[in-house]
């Protein structure tokens, strides 16, 4: 005969599970307190739910054990403010007065468990028992999860999806051997990453790489920070100046939103990209320069051709090698390591070490249409970083605009018109005698009526049933 023995559970397992017992009765309290302390746990109680609530704000208490009925505050009011401080919290509620209702009515309110007095402390063993390996587990998944985390960034850029795997390879494979790039996406998406890790990768990967973008200048300016200009060539040039395609002779330009940019200005960049020449302001000088020219956008080129916004032969030029970059509702599988890289770096910046989200708030996040990308993502989380107090961000630490659902306007129907309710009522009862493919029976139990009411209406209105009509 075999037996099968139950794996024990470590004392060291136990360790890692602090408990706090509240309970408006001292001798109730010491007697847990005790039980608890024989079994392994670190525990602490008391009858103060203040001095309870301080224990749970401190971060000391993984689980709290609380009577359902105390003076001054109850169990469910402990159990509402223990997860407003920190929803990683389990609160274990026990009373003497149980009912199928009041649990089922705490567990919807968050408790992990609903005990009777006097307490079956093997069952309140199991559970913490359950809790204490659920606590491990998720320790190891953790480690687990930062080895993985390393392998899943790309020269800083973080992913695992389809869309972002086949970014990588086509950024690895063009890498050495582009001169001109148009990296295309959404904005938020991470164009200027995908932009710098191809520039890291190239064979001028230690030289300079400059950024520039097209959008926030006007093109006087522009001209100027592009290609530098002459001491006195306008109003305001004290000096003479380099622009950025010379101070990154030898390495990479990195043009961000060049949709943006005038047809005279296009016209200039076409000079340099086909010439690998440029020309200060106000001087009638030609330079070489060794760059690779790497262009961002988020317009639609190919349709901003065919308006005459932007010059065809700059297009095919720069999109010789074009990488689109997925925005993030191409790629929500992302969405958890993303948060988890962003909760690393605004914890260690803002001095404060997160375990993750909270259910509630992994659920709002991931029903989100993010329509900032990337960076609307790294914005709620750096937010949620600051004003967060707990192990877990909940969703009261989101921003207000997440923490509401989203309700879409109905759009009114195009052909809407003023119908009298007769005519309303024959066109819906239509409907419902073609779905139910004209069995009067059925279609009167759906519409709530009797069949007589039915035949009735269909003989005034002189309504056809549907061929087949029973």
């Amino acid at each position: 005969m075999v037996t099968v023995l139950e794996r024990p559970v470590a004392s060291l397992v136990r360790k890692n599970l602090p408990v706090c017992v509240l309970d408006d009765e001292p001798d109730q309290v010491e007697l847990t307190t005790d039980h608890l302390r024989k079994a392994g746990f670190p525990v602490f109680g008391t009858s103060n739910p203040q001095e309870a609530l301080q224990k749970i704000r401190l971060g000391a208490c993984r689980v709290v054990i609380a009577d359902v009925k105390m003076p001054g505050m109850d169990g469910l009011t402990l159990l509402e403010r223990t997860l407003q401080y920190d929803p990683g919290v389990y609160v274990i509620l026990a009373t003497g007065y149980y009912s199928v209702d009041s649990a089922i009515e705490a567990i919807k309110r968050g408790a992990y468990d609903y005990l009777c007095k006097p307490i079956d402390y093997l069952r309140l063993e199991k559970s913490l028992d359950e809790l204490a390996e659920s606590f491990t587990r998720r320790s190891e998944i953790r480690q687990l999860e930062g080895k993985l985390f390393e392998n899943l960034q790309f020269q800083g850029i973080v992913g695992r999806s389809a869309p972002m795997i086949e970014v990588f390879e086509l950024v690895r494979k063009v890498a050495r051997h582009y001169t001109n790039a148009l990296i295309t996406g959404p904005t938020g998406a991470g164009k200027e990453l995908v932009a710098r890790a191809l520039h890291q990768l190239s064979p001028v990967g230690q030289e300079r790489f400059a950024v520039c973008n097209c959008s926030a200048m006007v093109d006087t300016l522009l001209e100027s920070q592009l290609f530098g200009h002459m001491r006195g060539s306008f109003t305001g040039a004290t000096e003479t100046r380099t622009g950025i395609f010379e101070y990154a002779n030898g390495g990479a330009v990195f043009l961000d939103e060049v949709g943006e940019t005038s047809l005279a200005m296009q016209a200039k960049l076409l000079r340099v990209i086909q010439n690998r020449e440029i020309q200060r302001v106000g001087s009638p000088e030609t330079k070489k320069v060794d760059i690779r020219l790497i262009a961002a956008t988020n317009r639609d080129l190919r349709a901003e051709v065919l308006a005459g916004r932007f010059r065809e032969d700059l297009f095919y030029r720069l999109s010789t090698i074009e990488i689109r970059v997925p925005g993030l509702t191409e790629r929500p599988e992302d969405i958890p390591i993303l948060v988890q890289h962003f909760l690393k770096k605004y914890g260690q910046a803002y001095g404060k070490q997160f375990q993750g989200l909270s259910r509630r708030a992994q659920i709002v996040l991931s029903h989100h249409d993010w329509p900032g990308n990337i960076r609307e993502l790294e914005n709620v989380i750096s937010s949620a970083c600051i004003t967060a107090n707990a192990d877990f961000i909940d969703v009261d630490d989101l921003p207000k605009h997440l923490q509401k659902p989203h309700q879409r306007a109905a759009a009114p129907e195009e052909n809407w018109r003023p119908l009298p309710l007769d005519e309303i009522r024959r066109l819906h009862i239509e409907r419902v005698l073609e779905v139910c493919k004209g069995n009067r029976v059925k279609a009167a139990n759906m519409l709530g009526i009797g069949r007589t009411s039915l035949y009735r209406f269909l003989k005034r209105a002189n309504v056809q049933s549907p061929a087949g009509a029973a």
